[in-house]
């Protein structure tokens, strides 16, 4: 019964009256840390008051500078007018440039307002600078407002002056700082070295290919490579039918010769037939000559005579050769040339005479052909030459013409510069502030706040830290030992006296 009934007092929140007793107990504590407190904030309140100076820088697109660049740079566009929040945050993070900062310090002597200098006496002035412009950017507030195009700036002082006067130097230098990193010095110098370079290399140019034209006597030599090109194909393309025409003749001739070789020079035009009289009438004399004498060795001789038999021998061959002489008679037979043979031959003969003159043709159109193909080579290498040193020259023209123009720019940039048009404006100038940040009365009063809440704080934290049991449920907490009984330490110390 006894652990439940601790168990449900631990569960109950501490009342009113336990709070009190604790601050009782740590009363020292309690009024200690209230009261510094509280001095603090009333000297805070009447002896360290801030006055905030306030700026407004605008951020716009009043001007376009060029890039420094070796090549033409674009059109610049001009119709998107709206500040990037990259361009906001850029111009946020140079108004808190160190070197900036420094400027600011140098100009209004932020170094000598540093009361501790006197602990270091021997410190250089680049570190009591330093040290300074470290002080000046934690005290300086710089943020863009958001959804517009304007920069908040504001620095806080005891001297009201002091921060009009800071914001004020803050102000020039940032221009000036402005114009130094979105325009390096030095552009119109250099722009004009680079133009008077690259008119003497324009010059340089401009003469070599004056003399290179002179010196191989071409006008345009590509020009002229492609108009010997077109005569060297049409003197090609003669030549070639040149060389057809003359296999073409030469296959004639050579069929024109075979004909001739297979066709008669003369052929027969008329043929007569007739019989030879008188060589028939000598044949029958003799065979009537013969039989007469047959017929008389008969009377003398036997048929089987050598005799006999000789003579009938000699009839048979005459009957023979009158019987042939009948079979072939004479024949007379009229020739002429040949129509087909003298055609042959006179077209051979004109083939020949196309020949001949075919080739005369084709060695004046090889000759031309190889005075086309050198001179076209010729004004080939003379056309390379001479584009590239019209390249040059065109490219050296170009980089005049484009150093001419940066020169202007930045003729115009130094121009601009120097009438202040910039792409920022300091939209709301620094005034001196009359009134502090905060009020003495509410500091003092947020100081008895402070003090009250701080005082109780401390006096919990040194109760609760503090090791002594002073209640039985703390007693049984810790050692886990129901109390019997307790005395008051009051009436311990009389009973101990």
């Amino acid at each position: 019964m006894a652990d439940q009934e601790l168990a449900r007092r631990e569960e109950v929140s501490p009342t009113m009256r336990e709070l009190a007793t604790v601050l009782f107990r740590q009363r020292k504590v309690f009024v200690g840390v209230a009261g510094l407190v509280f001095v603090l904030a009333v000297v805070y309140a009447f002896a360290g008051a801030t006055y905030r100076a306030h700026i407004r820088v605008l951020v716009r697109r009043g001007r376009a500078d060029p890039p420094v660049a070796a090549q033409e740079n674009a059109p610049p566009d001009f119709s998107r007018v709206e500040v990037t929040e990259e361009e906001l945050n850029s111009e946020v993070e140079l108004l808190k440039d160190d070197d900036v900062l420094r400027r600011v310090v140098e100009a209004n002597d932020l170094a000598a307002h540093d009361w501790l200098r006197w602990l270091r006496p021997h410190e250089a002035q680049a570190a009591r600078v330093q040290r300074a412009a470290k002080k000046l950017a934690s005290k300086l507030e710089v943020e863009s407002i958001k959804k517009t195009n304007l920069i908040a700036v504001s620095y806080g002082a005891a001297d009201p002056q002091l921060a009009a006067h800071v914001l004020q130097s803050l102000a020039g230098v940032y221009l000036e700082k402005h114009t130094e990193v979105h325009r390096p010095a030095g552009q119109l110098h250099f722009f004009d070295e680079q133009t008077e370079e690259s008119r003497r290399q324009l010059e340089a140019a401009q003469g070599k290919l004056m003399d290179f034209t002179k010196s191989h006597d071409v006008v345009v030599a590509a020009q002229q490579r492609d108009l010997a090109l077109q005569r060297l194909n049409d003197v090609e393309a003669s030549y070639l039918q040149t060389q057809v025409e003359m296999s073409d003749t030469e296959q004639r001739i050579h069929e024109l010769r075979e004909q001739l070789a297979k066709l008669p020079e003369r052929t027969t035009t008329q043929v007569r037939t007739a019989d030879n009289p008188e060589l028939l009438r000598a044949l029958k004399a003799s065979l009537l000559d013969l039989e007469l004498k047959k017929t008389q060795l008969l009377t003398k001789f036997e048929p089987s005579h050598r005799l006999v038999r000789e003579v009938e021998q000699e009839i048979i061959q005459a009957k023979d050769a009158i019987a042939k002489e009948k079979s072939s008679p004479v024949s007379d037979e009229t020739t002429d040339r040949d129509a087909n043979y003298e055609w042959a031959k006179a077209e051979l003969q004109k083939a020949q005479v196309e020949m001949k003159g075919l080739e005369a043709r084709e060695a004046t159109t090889s000759a031309h052909l190889a005075g086309y193909r050198s001179l076209a080579r010729e004004l080939g290498e003379d056309a390379i030459v001479q584009d590239d040193l019209t390249s040059n020259e065109k490219a050296a023209q170009e980089n005049y013409l484009l150093y001419v123009k940066k020169r202007e720019e930045a003729r115009m940039g130094d121009a601009l510069d120097e009438g202040g048009i910039v792409n920022v404006a300091i939209a709301e100038q620094p005034v001196v502030p009359a009134l502090p940040v905060w009020p003495a009365g509410v500091v003092v009063l947020v100081g008895f706040v402070a003090a009250l809440s701080s005082g109780a704080g401390a006096a919990f934290a040194a109760d609760y830290l503090d090791p002594a049991l002073r209640t039985p449920e703390e007693v049984f907490r810790c050692l886990e030992i129901p109390v019997l009984a307790s005395i008051p330490e009051e009436l311990g110390q009389r009973l101990s006296a």
